[in-house]
């Protein structure tokens, strides 16, 4: 692993040369960005190698005199660093010249610090192997993000998404701690080997703790509500990096976890079905009736979490029923959609960095025929809404046709496992048509059409690493949906490191529907090619004409005519009004000539509704009443101390 640990020191020193060589911020960016791309792409070839040439590497060390820090590389950690090392390296490319403007260097190299930090304690998360180590970077990865979200500490809203973000992970911190001493207490052991031995109701007590602590830094639904607040607060290179691998990580915890365990139950297959259709349909709702650009995605990291689980969790049950086939491929379809959302949500929060950029807004409807003047941007964030939306030749697809397939193979087994399949199939295909809505809204309301302010008319798209970090990813979307048997070997390398206990697979199968899938991309294309040569060829020569985009007829078209994103969205949010209730505001419209009027509507959460009305509201009306004990007394403060050392003294 030494590779591994120099590629990480490379990228701590990144991080220090940002804030020792604060005072010349254009040298410090440009040593930093060097350094970190480094370190990334040192890690990245590492990572493959592993994949490649599959084997089990491990490194220890002392730690305070008592405990070891042990780490230990196999097929799972490699894969996802393979993740988290590519999209950060395009992410710190991104963030070249997305840093450029931002008006305060300090605070610019300080981003830069947490950042570095946050790559490397990702990495070495995923590289643990035992509790200790694995909690002590565990934090570290919140505590460094939580930094990166409060970057506009100065905001009152971005204060607050770090705040609530800060304890949504500590509170899933706190769930992981439980289930770690309840392994503790029953093995004695920091180590995760033991996990195996624990008795049956002591292992799914532990799969369900861990389940909560890890899907909170997920996103699971309703443990998600940090991440539409946290996601748009954050710069948007650290918003890419959040989404597309940060949350990830929690998905590698539970994949860990039920590993460990070695316990193969349908309960867990099912929990992490009902979790992921959850998450996956609502999540996708409430991205439907955002305003907010970089809102709407985050949502969308909900959604796609959901898919993952839900191919996880088809897994889980493959194993538990012993039909190796649907393991395989509901646990490849999941990875392999980890690694497809990491690539192409990551693509769209850097097409919305783009915008907000350029435009200083996020606000969806004071956007419209961006795509006009933002050529590259207009085209890189199509591709990746189609991506997201799972539609064929893009990358998006190939990872959930894995998942479908899985499915169908539940169909023929017993009742219990043909209900969940069933339920997992519907709901894959009931979440796919919902964000084909909601991204057909985004790319028409934001990029066709016509300005809606001002905001939007004088637009540009300089910045060539933005660019550069965007068209990469495009082409990736692009690629890995015509060619999948390019890359179909990591999730299946990973997939092969767990050990599940099925027999032997032909993963030539496997590599068999990804060459269909080659066959179907390349038909669509032969068909597609000729079509755009020959509508080439008969608009040669012929004058095009400028005029406003859907006129309806009129001649003097006014960009109130077109769609907003709440009127496009409407019917859709009408039928899931119980589960997504809608505030509205306008006043009634009265007389003949009525005045200038307005209207609003908010999409509400029904998780965060919820939670603050039984939680967070108790909670405070607690603490509220308990400020008398707040005395500002110094000698009242030593007292308290004194009290809580007797008594844990007697009950200890």
């Amino acid at each position: 692993m030494g590779q591994f640990f120099i590629s990480i020191l490379i990228i701590l020193f990144g991080g220090f040369f940002s804030l020792i060589l604060v005072r010349k911020a254009k040298f410090a960016k440009i040593i930093t960005v060097f350094l970190l791309s480094i370190g990334c792409l040192s890690g990245l070839m590492d990572a493959v190698l592993n994949l490649i040439q599959p084997g089990i590497a491990g490194a220890s060390f002392k730690y305070l005199n008592v405990f070891f820090l042990a780490f230990r590389m196999d097929g799972l950690s490699g894969f996802f660093l393979v993740v988290i090392f590519a999209v950060c390296l395009l992410a710190t490319l991104y963030s070249f010249h997305y840093m450029e403007h931002s008006g305060n260097d300090v605070r610019t190299a300080v981003n830069y610090f947490f950042f570095s930090i946050l790559i490397a304690s990702m990495a070495l998360v995923v590289t643990a192997a035992n509790m200790i180590t694995f909690m002590l970077f565990w934090e570290i990865m919140s505590l460094s993000s939580f930094f990166l979200v409060i970057y506009k500490h100065h905001k009152a809203e971005s204060r607050k998404a770090g705040y609530l973000y800060f304890v949504f992970s500590h509170v899933g911190a706190m769930f992981i701690f439980v289930a770690f001493g309840i392994v503790y207490g029953y093995t004695g052991s920091f180590g995760f080997d033991a996990m195996g031995s624990l008795p049956e109701t002591a292992k799914i007590l532990v799969f369900i703790f861990s389940f909560v602590g890890f899907g909170s830094k997920a996103g699971v639904f309703p443990f998600h509500v940090w991440l539409p607040h946290a996601h748009p607060a954050a710069p948007s290179h650290i918003s890419a990096v959040m989404s597309g691998v940060m949350i990830k990580i929690g998905i590698y915890g539970i994949i860990k976890m039920y590993v460990l365990l070695n316990f193969h139950t349908p309960i867990f297959g099912n929990i992490v079905i009902v979790a992921g259709v959850v998450s996956g349909i609502l999540g996708v709702v409430y991205a439907l009736g955002q305003h907010d650009l970089k809102r709407l995605l985050a949502y969308h990291s909900v959604e796609n979490i959901g898919i993952i689980l839900i191919g996880l969790g088809i897994g889980m049950i493959g194993v538990s029923s012993k039909n190796p086939l649907m393991a395989v491929l509901g646990f490849t379809g999941g990875l392999f959609h980890v690694l497809n959302h990491s690539i192409f949500k990551s693509l769209l929060f850097m097409g919305a960095g783009m915008v907000l950029h350029k435009t200083g807004t996020r606000s969806i409807d004071a956007l419209g025929g961006l795509i006009k003047k933002m050529k590259i941007t207009g085209i890189t964030f199509i591709i990746g809404s189609l991506a997201i939306c799972g539609l064929p030749p893009f990358n998006g697809f190939v990872g959930e046709f894995f998942i479908y397939i899985g499915g169908f193979k539940g169909i023929a087994l017993e009742n219990s496992v043909f209900a969940a399949s069933i339920f997992a199939i519907v709901s894959l295909a009931v979440i796919g048509g919902l964000a084909l809505a909601c991204f057909t809204k985004v790319v028409g309301v934001v990029f066709q059409g016509e300005p809606r302010t001002k905001a939007a008319v004088d637009v540009d798209e300089k910045g060539p690493t933005m660019l550069i970090s965007m068209s990469i990813l495009a082409g990736a979307c692009i690629l890995i949906g015509i060619f999948p048997q390019m890359i179909i070997w990591m999730p299946i390398k990973a997939v092969s490191a767990l050990g599940l206990g099925y027999n032997p697979i032909d993963f030539e199968s496997i590599l068999q529907m990804t060459a269909n899938i080659t066959l179907a991309a390349t038909i669509f294309l032969i068909t597609l090619l000729p079509v755009i040569a020959i509508r080439w060829f008969f608009y040669r020569g012929k004058i095009i004409r400028r005029s406003g985009t859907w006129g309806c007829g009129f001649t003097q078209p006014t960009v109130k005519m077109q769609y907003t994103g709440s009127s496009y969205a409407s019917f859709i949010l009408d039928f899931f009004r119980p589960v997504a209730p809608l505030d509205e505001d306008h006043p009634k419209i009265t007389g003949r000539f009525p005045l200038k009027t307005y209207y609003k509507s908010q999409v509400n959460d029904i998780a965060e509704l919820n939670m603050k009305r039984v939680v967070v509201n108790p909670v405070l009306f607690l603490f509220d009443k308990l400020r008398w004990i707040q005395q500002g007394d110094i000698h009242l403060y030593i007292g308290y101390i004194l009290l809580a050392i007797i008594l844990l003294l007697v009950f200890i």
